[in-house]
């Protein structure tokens, strides 16, 4: 199982409908095959600089690999991602065993 999260700040102002649109684009992610447990979420905390996550799991490297080279991912991160993520943290877990 690896656990694919990233942790990400928008250039975006918070609330704008900017914001809404990229967090809406980045829900639809969520309909490639072979991702489990997908999660958009809020950052609460005020201990970082980030305001939003995303986390998903894999049963094995295949089917992340998979979902890294899938056409509507790939697409996002070209139109959305690398135009309006400001900062991010991308983090890889498998259980520690």
């Amino acid at each position: 199982m690896i656990r694919h999260s990233v942790i990400f700040k928008l250039k975006h102002h918070k609330g704008s409908q900017e914001e809404a649109l990229f967090l809406e684009k980045a829900n639809a992610l969520s309909s490639i095959p072979g991702i489990q447990n997908f999660e958009c979420l809020k950052q609460v905390s005020p201990k970082n600089k980030f305001d939003f996550g995303i986390s998903m799991a894999f049963e094995n490297e295949t089917l992340y690999q998979q979902y890294n080279n899938h056409p509507d991912h790939v697409y996002f991160v070209q139109q959305y991602w690398l135009k309006e993520v400001e900062d991010f943290l991308e983090i890889d877990y498998v259980p520690y065993t």
